[in-house]
């Protein structure tokens, strides 16, 4: 073997031999185990030990695999917090703790009573392996992610249950390290816990105010991604300075950047497409190159360990879910999930048990040994792949269970849904195709249709050079997004005509454009373009205009009619709306009658519990004066109008674009008319239109006669 070694020239030492090695395991490790139907998270991690320096020592756990390893794991990390349910994490924190509690001290107790009472290790040695096995890595988060479940609210218990373990595995490890290094002393903690003060303090202070900053004056998608990748490990360094693991702090700056990058987002997609394509295998490779395998052959002493080690971790942690399965009252699929999720052992433990043999006993002994490390390795190898099985088991199983029930619960059923985007400028492309993105329904991958009309009388090269360069524009959005589109050129000699015929030939649910900007004393504030649009398309129409980007937008105000709950298309527009709040991430408050507001209450209880809601009777905006007290730069403003012959509609409507030319100019505002259509508009909660002497009764008491009385 060495002689063939020798005349290979192994390991290989070119750089660009290793990348396309490990690139070649990250190709073939999906699509070999994909056919064994085991999880391709597995398959990286036997390459590595395959291949690496205790196997057929092709490849050498260099610098590059320590670098891309750890950018890896804080990745992980990174995601987790990106993609956890914010809502659903303050609803289930309590259920976190618990469990975390559970799996952290369950585990530790094990870990000491094996290394204590079995293996014979001293007091010191039996309580860090006992913080080693407290401890562990989602590495089967990416399973997650493939199944669509990052918001479910097991992952979030299992992710808060994660940062429990690991903060108190951290602690005790410090009190240990402390206490042979001579820094366990009084003013050694209170240093402690004032450096995890100020940063914490400066985490969720200063980074919010950074990041909101930045997003709003830098639109460059590069410039983007490379700030977020650098806020993260500037965050996981400074933890790492304060004397915390930098795991913790790469996974509480997923959690601030959770508000400011929406799910569907093109930033996210290449965040979460680096990612899973390049640094989270090179960790995973990474680990399977530190098993060494051979002692298990030659030293009975390490079997012995590494089957104590191996089995009393994972039944411990076994034990912990099952026990919190119990206590939560979750069904066996949870319970599962949340036992893969919490098995893997990887960059936690393999920092501890490093730290155990650099500390010195005595000048001659370190903390633990070579037979210890030996153990730990192999039990990251067991862990990851008892971890990413029951994960992928879980995953499945509580895939399957949403689906039987999805047909009853999310209205989908018959959804015409087909989203049709009006590009006119080439500033509010990127606005009102992220609208656009944001409010569709991803289940149903029916993509956005991007349309410019040009009119034909000005047919030029330069018209049809801009109408081109327009809808390459939206076309890179959509797809930076991995949203399907379809892009139109059309030409009309008028140009409503053309768009409302593209609309039926689409069979177009709705439409999403910008609020006309070339106004002149002469001209309404909505434009003549636009309101000739309203007069003459039946379906719901959206005119936006935004003055900042959408993903930084703070809270979502809706002002909505009397009697808006009685039109066709109350619930398309009410469903588009918690759409967009729940991928922003900001609350959405709306305004609006007792019957309106039971309504919308119900609705989102039903289909989207995580959004944060919030209800505000219509009599506190008086005038739009108000309207200074309630919405703020960073605020989205919703108006709900109606057409004329409409249920809610009241003369009123007609003085609405000089109030808004005269009030709002300084918002971001949305206009919704709603759809006039009745099909397809998921109204499962019943309700029965107004009797008609009491409509009549109370013309007055529509919104906006409110805020005309005051102002005219």
């Amino acid at each position: 073997m060495d002689s063939i070694t020798q005349y290979l020239n192994l390991p290989v030492q070119s750089p660009t031999w290793v990348f396309f090695i490990v690139l070649s395991i990250i190709l073939l490790a999906p699509l070999i185990f994909q056919k064994l139907h085991i999880p391709h998270i597995i398959g990286m991690i036997l390459a590595g030990m395959l291949l690496g320096e205790h196997g057929m020592n092709i490849l050498e756990r260099d610098d590059s695999f320590k670098l891309f390893g750890q950018v890896g794991i804080y990745y992980i990390m990174f995601l987790a917090g990106l993609e956890m349910d914010l809502v659903g994490l303050k609803k289930n924190i309590g259920k976190g703790l618990i469990f975390g509690c559970f799996t952290a001290l369950m585990p530790f107790v094990c870990g000491f009573v094996a290394g204590f009472h079995m293996l014979h290790y001293t007091l010191a040695a039996s309580l860090l392996l006992a913080c080693i096995f407290a401890s562990h890595t989602i590495v089967a988060y990416p399973i997650i992610t493939r199944y669509g479940l990052n918001k479910h609210p097991t992952v979030t218990i299992s992710i808060s249950a994660t940062m429990v373990a690991l903060l108190f595995a951290l602690l005790t490890l410090a009190v240990i390290a402390g206490r042979f290094q001579g820094e366990n002393n009084l003013w050694f903690w209170i240093l402690f816990v004032v450096k995890c003060g100020a940063y914490f303090a400066a985490l969720f202070l200063f980074f919010p105010k950074i990041i909101r900053w930045f997003f709003r004056k830098y639109t460059d998608r590069v410039l983007q991604y490379i700030f977020v990748i650098a806020m993260v490990f500037l965050s996981a360094g400074v933890a790492d300075l304060c004397g915390i693991e930098g795991l913790l702090g790469a996974f509480l700056s997923g959690l601030i950047f959770n508000r400011f990058i929406p799910h569907t987002s093109s930033l996210m997609n290449r965040i979460e497409f680096v990612g899973n394509a390049l640094f989270i295998p090179y960790f995973l490779v990474g680990v399977g190159m530190l098993v060494n395998l051979k002692p298990l052959f030659t030293d009975f002493n390490t079997v012995e360990v590494v089957v104590i080690i191996i089995v009393a971790s994972t039944v411990s942690k076994l034990l912990a879910a099952w026990t919190v399965r119990k206590i939560l009252h979750l069904n066996h699929t949870h319970g599962l999930l949340m036992f893969g999720l919490t098995e893997a052992h990887a960059a936690g433990a393999i920092a501890m048990v490093m730290v155990g043999t650099t500390i010195m006993i005595n000048p001659e002994e370190p903390l633990m040994n070579n037979a210890v490390l030996d153990g730990v390795v192999v039990m990251i190898l067991i862990s990851c792949i008892i971890s990413s099985i029951a994960t992928d088991q879980g995953a499945r199983r509580l895939k399957m269970e949403m689906a039987e029930g999805a047909l009853s619960n999310d209205g989908q059923e018959g959804d015409d849904e087909k989203i049709l985007v009006l590009v006119k400028d080439k500033e509010k492309v990127r606005s009102i195709t992220q609208t656009a993105i944001m409010m569709r329904n991803a289940e149903l991958s029916r993509g956005v249709i991007c349309l410019n009309v040009v009119n034909d009388a000005d047919m030029s090269d330069k018209a049809r050079s801009a109408s081109h360069e327009i809808l390459e524009q939206a076309e890179e959005i959509c797809t930076a997004a991995d949203v399907p589109v379809q892009i139109q050129s059309r030409l009309a000699v008028n140009l409503v005509n053309g768009v409302v015929h593209a609309l039926k030939e689409n069979d177009a649910s709705e439409m999403i454009v910008g609020l006309h900007e070339q106004r002149t004393h002469d001209t309404s504030f909505y434009g003549h373009f636009t309101e000739n649009l309203v007069q003459n398309m039946p379906r719901q129409l959206i005119i936006v205009n935004y003055l900042q980007p959408v993903n930084t937008i703070r809270k979502i105000v809706v002002v909505v009619p009397e009697y808006a709950e009685y039109e066709a298309g109350f619930y398309r527009w009410v469903e588009r709306l918690l759409r967009l709040a729940g991928e922003i991430g900001c609350r959405i408050e709306f305004h609006s009658t007792d019957s309106t507001e039971r309504m919308i209450y119900q609705y989102a209880q039903i289909h989207h519990k995580s959004v944060r809601t919030e209800f505000k009777l219509m009599e506190s905006f008086t005038s739009l004066n108000s309207l200074h007290k309630e919405v703020h730069s960073d605020h989205l403003l919703v108006i709900i109008t109606a057409r004329p012959g409409t249920l809610s509609y009241k003369k009123s409507f007609a003085r609405l674009p000089k109030l808004l030319q005269v009030h709002v100019n300084d918002y971001n505002l949305m206009l919704v008319y709603p759809d006039q259509f009745a099909a397809g508009n998921n109204t499962e909660v019943s309700f029965s239109a107004p009797h008609a002497s009491a409509y009549e009764m109370t013309p007055t008491s529509a919104w906006l006669s409110k805020w005309i009385s005051k102002i005219g």
